[in-house]
C-alpha cells in the first residue's frame, strides 16, 4: 500500500535550529511572566508594575529578536559542503 501525505525527504534544512526554539520559548515565557506579574500587583504606581515589569518584558523581546537572528555558522559549513 503506497503512503499518503507529505514528502518526508529531508531535502531542505530547517530553518531555526533547536537552539533557537528554546531561545524563542524562553523568551515567550519571560514576556508572559512580565504582564502576569504587572496583573498580580494590581497597582499604577507599584515598584513592580513601573520598574520591573517593563524590565522583563523588553528582555524577552529582545531575546525574540536575538534568537530569530541568531545563526549557527557550524551548520552552514555542513550544508554548503554536501
Amino acid at each position: 500500500m503506497a503512503k499518503r501525505g507529505r514528502n518526508t525527504s529531508n531535502s531542505q534544512p530547517m530553518f531555526f535550529s533547536a537552539y533557537n526554539y528554546k531561545l524563542i520559548g524562553m523568551a515567550i515565557f519571560l514576556i508572559f511572566a512580565g504582564f502576569t506579574a504587572m496583573y498580580m500587583e494590581n497597582e499604577v504606581k507599584g515598584f513592580i508594575s513601573l520598574f520591573i515589569s517593563p524590565v522583563v518584558i523588553m528582555a524577552g523581546y529582545i531575546l525574540v529578536v536575538f534568537a530569530i537572528m541568531k545563526h549557527d555558522r557550524d551548520d552552514q559549513k555542513e550544508v554548503s559542503e554536501s
